[in-house]
């Protein structure tokens, strides 16, 4: 219960208090909960997957996370607006934590226009299979490499805020030790899942191993990510009867 740095007093204001747990909740443990799901879940362990495609688990994981941490990170921002100080405490923390909620707007906003879907699942109006996704049209390319990008950058920045607000108000230990030792366990998920091979292409975790597909043309999009088809045990013979 004592302070990491015992030479200062950890005294936080009520508002204060409030604004360190909402942003600590959305960003320290919503977030990278949410990543965790969305990169190495697109294939559920027990799903008979090509037989089943298009698990809606790592999806709707994915645009609520996302969504729940940019309200409260709003909410967290409002209990301590125009209450920063200047000095080195404002520039360490402050600044990166507005720009954490700019490239949180932003990614919402980079997911409602990401173009359309299609497929099996979401056809075009005029009944074919068309569509942004489906297709892999330059728009979808484009979103999807953008999204990548600031999603682990805002996950970056974020960590590094947190750790210099809980430094600033001086929290105790046993908090440093919580925070950490919640990411060291993603951390080590995330490395044994990469080596085991799940984290699936997003593309044919949806709509399969056809090569003829749009999709199943192009390079595999994102980093360190495996098809599917060359990762997991399964009988074509017998899928193909």
């Amino acid at each position: 219960m004592t302070p990491i740095d015992i030479s200062r007093e950890h005294n936080i204001g009520v508002m204060m208090l409030w604004h360190a747990r909402i942003m600590v909740l959305a960003w320290g443990v919503i977030v990278p909960a949410g990543i965790l799901v969305t990169r190495y879940l697109k294939i559920l362990p027990r799903q008979n997957w090509p037989c089943e495609l298009d698990s809606q688990l790592w999806w709707r994981c994915h645009w609520m996370a996302q969504s729940f941490a940019v309200v409260l990170s709003v909410l967290g921002i409002g209990l301590i607006f125009g209450s920063a100080e200047g000095g080195s405490a404002y520039f360490l923390h402050v600044v990166p934590g507005y720009c954490i909620l700019a490239l949180g707007v932003l990614q919402l906003t980079l997911g409602v226009t990401r173009g359309s879907k299609g497929g099996p699942t979401d056809p075009a109006p005029d009944g074919s299979l068309h569509g942004d996704h489906y297709d892999m049209t330059r728009r979808r390319v484009v979103f999807e490499a953008l999204h990548r990008v600031f999603g682990y950058l805002a996950l970056a920045i974020a960590m590094v805020t947190i750790l210099m607000g809980m430094w600033i108000v001086n929290a105790p230990v046993w908090m440093w030790l919580a925070i950490v030792t919640y990411w060291a366990a993603l951390i080590c998920a995330a490395l044994y899942l990469q080596y085991k091979g799940r984290a699936f292409d997003t593309y044919q975790a949806i709509w399969g191993t056809d090569p003829e597909l749009p999709g199943n043309k192009l390079p595999r999009q994102g980093w360190w990510t495996n098809r599917p088809a060359e990762t997991l045990d399964f009988n074509y013979e017998k899928e193909n009867e």
